[in-house]
């Protein structure tokens, strides 16, 4: 008999293995995946932004959802603790801008395997391609779990404690399904409504198309929700067959989600020049239309000011053919020019799927565990850890930083 099983095999469920497994506790994970870690081992464009180096204070700031419930494991297990842990067992890391933290072979399966050989190294078992179908329970405790093996058999396995790490419901191909919630659920536990964090925005711009695959850096963005300006951001957007993403579009997609599940109207305003005040472009631009031969066309003014994919779209927003003499461009149209370069706006019609999200938001509600240990509330012996909780936060290794400090404070088994 084990005396914790932990379901699922990701960020926090290996922190809550190794770490019960090194306090001499015999811990089984049980993992319906091939493989620990899968998720991991694409985070971060497969380089796995595993942690963030801000000191505590800035790095509270950027947890959206719950900061206070968090404050203690992060107090027990913090981003330094993470980076001495993985350093210490032989993971070299790099400090990039945003004091993201990333593995210096650029290598996201390299943090999955140090997580998964330190539980080795200290007895832990894994179950792979084994599925958890259900928690058992009597007289409001826990006493094991019911799964299916890899043969289609339905078994049970007996065990004091529980851990749930089974992930969200976002990059559901890596086995985050959502079973965590439903073993909550069926336990007592309330859930908040789910949906996606940290994933494109869709707008019907009828310009947008053209945008595929553009990269702006160092962009402006304000997020307006019914006319009111409620976020602004400073980084790189992106636009893609999913949307509008890059950084700043991510941070803001919280904010905008909720909108606009609440029918509320939502746009996003890029200033496509930040550097420069108004009346600096305005002498630019002039500058740049008095060295111009008068047989030159618009187009080649905008390509003067703006990427080449930015061309066209911002013609047909001015309503301005893109072969109209820059001798016949006046005052009227330099301002109104002005006024879309400080203030491109896209309407947000939509949000990309649970299949795009970085991360779930809502989950397991905080207020029904016991945030000094991580144990359930209703349930004697079942703990939460990760991604499966009702805590979110923007990206840069925030939320991996989550499953680590609550899966390390869930693996000590505290009661």
């Amino acid at each position: 008999m084990y005396d914790v099983i932990i379901i699922g095999a990701g960020a926090a469920g290996m922190m809550a293995a190794g770490t019960a497994a090194q306090n001499g506790k015999k811990v089984l994970v049980i993992e319906k995946m091939e493989k620990a870690g899968r998720k991991i081992r694409i985070t971060g464009k497969g380089r796995c932004n595993l942690t963030n180096a801000r000191p505590p204070e800035e790095f509270a700031e950027q947890v959206r959802t719950n900061a206070d419930f968090f404050a203690t494991a992060f107090a027990e297990f913090n981003n330094r603790a993470t980076i001495r842990f993985f350093e210490r067992r032989g993971l070299k890391l790099d400090f990039e801008r945003g004091d993201r933290v990333f593995p210096h072979s650029g290598k996201a399966w390299d943090v999955a395997n140090t997580l998964e050989e330190w539980c080795r190294d200290n007895g832990v078992e894994f179950w792979f391609h084994t599925r958890v179908t259900g928690l058992m329970t009597l007289g409001g405790k826990i006493f094991g779990v019911r799964y299916m093996n890899r043969r289609g058999f339905e078994r049970k396995e007996e065990a004091a404690r529980v851990i749930v790490a089974t992930g969200g419901v976002s990059y559901p191909a890596t086995g985050s399904t959502g079973d965590g919630y439903t073993f909550a659920s069926e336990a007592g536990h309330d859930i908040e409504p789910l949906r996606p964090s940290l994933t494109p925005l869709v707008s019907p711009h009828p310009q947008l198309r053209e945008l595929h695959k553009l990269l702006l850096r160092n962009i402006r963005a304000t997020l307006f929700i019914d006319g009111e300006a409620v976020r602004e951001e400073f980084g790189e957007i992106g636009f893609s067959e999913r949307g509008i993403e890059g950084a700043v579009a991510l941070r803001m997609s919280r904010d905008a989600v909720d909108a606009l599940i609440d029918g509320r109207r939502v746009k996003l305003s890029l200033d496509l020049k930040p550097a420069l005040t108004i009346e600096i472009l305005q002498e630019r631009i002039r500058r740049e239309i008095a060295e111009m031969p008068e047989e030159e066309f618009f187009a080649e003014l905008l390509r003067k000011l703006l990427p080449k994919p930015l061309v066209m779209p911002v013609c047909k927003e001015l309503v301005i053919q893109s072969k109209t003499y820059v001798k016949k461009i006046g005052d009227k149209e330099i301002d109104r020019l002005i006024a879309l370069l400080k203030g491109f706006v896209l309407p947000i019609s939509d949000y990309a799927p649970f299949e795009y999200a970085v991360v779930t938001a809502g989950g397991v509600r905080c207020d029904e565990v016991n945030r000094y240990t991580m144990e359930s509330l209703k349930v004697k012996g079942l703990y939460f850890a990760g991604e499966v909780l009702d805590l979110d936060a923007n990206t840069g290794g925030y939320n991996l930083q989550i499953a680590f400090s609550t899966g390390r404070l869930a693996g000590q088994l505290k009661q």
